[in-house]
């Protein structure tokens, strides 16, 4: 019972963490084009933010029960998955890139799996077929993460060229009026979508957590007071809905300035206009892929709506030498979590059995 609250604990303080870590997916454009202030734009992202996570669980239900074999799953595992997309995501903080949460997590989940199942790699679910259609590590994370970027680029680089037709005869100064306000409404709906993905990872996460512990018999003497915690079927209750959403906006109003910073100044010079086609980009692919339970890395897709956005503008105008950068971030996130993840895992094996 102990061990829960250990990984009840771990979980929160990575859902805090992923808000502070990604609060720049939602708010780093309209900063920069000097549209809202950082305090107003945190205050919008936070709201957007909580209310997303309460739109659907098809993300949740995916990083539960769709990643790896649940029947495989232990506390220890759990926690070692934490303590690995944790790790990476304050040292990725720290440098000021902008890479994925949710890749963290499933790369530390999978290889803290494969360390407390004794190497077995039967226990990863790659790709199988449900009543509700494809499932598995390749369908809804690896395919994803190879398509989202492009798409972010190539549907940023349309709708900017779309938008330039548009107002090609358009004075500047009502091309920043009109855009400055429609940008509010942009960053809204990225928050929202953001929302509607990475909340529902810890969601996941706890569920996974909930069953373990009941399936284990580890909630068999519970007082009366704590029997909503017996969760015999991988269901998300509305408790761990009300937790997530409020963990994850403490986060997000923490701001995360170092990643802003990158993603708002540093990668390419953004005006109201491009900020919107970047948000609206984003916000959509996001939203269409937390409708189908994909738990998508929406750092991949602001940072590539960015560039493809910024590209339509001039080529040149993107930095692509901190380009270089960000995308070694991303190639590097699932291996780097996946050996800390079984690394942690046997170091959790070690310590438990040694009680």
């Amino acid at each position: 019972m102990l061990l829960f609250f250990v990984v009840l604990l771990a979980a929160l303080a990575f859902e805090y963490i992923n808000g502070f870590h990604d609060t720049a997916n939602a708010i780093a454009t309209v900063v920069s084009t000097k549209v809202m202030s950082p305090r107003q734009a945190i205050l919008l992202a936070t709201g957007a933010n909580l209310l997303g996570a309460f739109l659907g669980e098809a993300v949740a239900k995916t990083i539960g029960q769709g990643q790896v074999d649940k029947g495989a799953v232990t506390m220890l595992t759990i926690l070692a998955a934490l303590g690995a997309a944790i790790i990476w995501n304050l040292l990725t903080w720290w440098v000021g890139l902008p890479s994925s949460s949710s890749h963290a997590l499933i790369g530390g989940l999978c290889g803290a799996a494969l360390a407390t199942n004794g190497g077995d790699w039967s226990v990863l679910i790659w790709d199988r077929m449900t009543p509700k259609g494809a499932d598995g590590l390749w369908p809804k994370v690896i395919k994803p993460m190879i398509t989202s970027p492009f798409l972010g680029f190539i549907i940023g680089f349309l709708f900017m060229a779309l938008i330039t037709a548009c107002v090609v005869n358009w004075r500047p100064r009502k091309v920043n009026g009109v855009f400055g306000k429609l940008q509010i409404v942009s960053a809204a709906w990225m928050a929202l979508s953001h929302g509607t993905n990475d909340a529902q990872k810890t969601m996941g996460i706890i569920a996974l957590a909930l069953f373990t512990g009941t399936s284990s018999g580890a909630f068999e003497h519970l007082p009366a007071w704590l029997h909503f915690l017996r969760t015999p079927e991988f269901s998300i209750g509305l408790w761990v809905k009300v937790v997530c959403a409020l963990t994850m906006a403490a986060g997000t109003a923490a701001g995360g300035w170092r990643i802003i910073r990158t993603m708002g100044h540093k990668m390419v010079r953004l005006q109201p206009v491009h900020g919107f086609a970047a948000e609206t980009t984003a916000g959509a692919i996001i939203f269409t892929a937390s409708h189908f339970g994909i738990p998508l890395s929406t750092t991949h897709v602001i940072s590539t709506s960015i560039m493809g956005v910024g590209a339509m503008k001039r080529f040149s105008a993107v930095k692509w030498g901190l380009v270089h950068r960000i995308v070694w971030a991303w190639v590097l996130t699932i291996p780097a979590t996946g050996l800390l993840g079984y690394l942690f895992g046997q170091i959790c094996k070690m310590g438990w059995s040694g009680r």
